[in-house]
């Protein structure tokens, strides 16, 4: 017999993988609770009894989103063959996780100046996977003597990830975006492949 407490997280997983799915297709400001409850044939006041609101139910599906991720970049770590397959495998993993989400992202497009706190809590813990992913990929390069001694990869790295951040696909759009336009994604993933290259050739002898 299965316990109400595993009842109730079987339950959370499907609300959350039906809210998803919406947020996926729709975006976040075309979904409602009711069309979510309705994909799942769940009462409106049962849905609310998990999620008290619609951003709250976001929140918790970007966390499940934001944990995927996370998975792909650990299942990497420490098995590059060098500097370049590491920054390549960082650039072209974030570039296909927001292809894949791209209208579920659509929530950071509508509040990028105002995003809750809980929301950069699972950006940071993002940003901290991938500058340790390539700090420790820097290190390994070290240590091998592949690349020369590097005394701050931390600042190094940090700095790297804000200019490629600042990569636009359109020669004259200077504003950033955390989530630029769909037509653009693939030529900003090509400059950035060119940075990384340009960079990893300054740490070379």
């Amino acid at each position: 017999m299965i316990a109400t407490n595993e009842l109730q997280d079987i339950k959370k997983e499907k609300i959350l993988e039906a809210a998803y799915q919406r947020f996926l297709h729709y975006g976040y400001s075309k979904t409602t609770m009711n069309e979510i409850a309705g994909d799942l044939s769940m009462s409106k006041a049962l849905l609310y009894y998990y999620f008290p609101d619609k951003s709250q139910l976001y929140i918790a599906v970007m966390r499940r989103v934001a944990d995927d991720y996370l998975n792909v970049l650990s299942s990497r770590a420490n098995t590059f063959t060098g500097l370049k397959d590491a920054f390549d495998f960082q650039i072209n993993s974030q570039h296909e996780f927001i292809l894949k989400n791209y209208n579920f992202f659509d929530f950071f497009r509508l509040n990028e100046q105002n995003l809750p706190d809980t929301i950069w809590e699972i950006v940071s813990q993002v940003h901290n996977a991938e500058t340790n992913l390539l700090v420790n990929a820097i290190r390994t390069e070290v240590e091998k003597g592949a690349i020369k001694p590097v005394n701050n990869p931390v600042e190094i790295v940090e700095l790297l990830l804000e200019a490629l951040h600042g990569v636009s696909g359109n020669a004259s759009s200077h504003k950033k975006q955390m989530f630029p336009n769909r037509e653009h994604l693939d030529d900003i993933r090509k400059k950035r492949l060119l940075l990384s290259d340009i960079f990893i050739k300054g740490l070379s002898y």
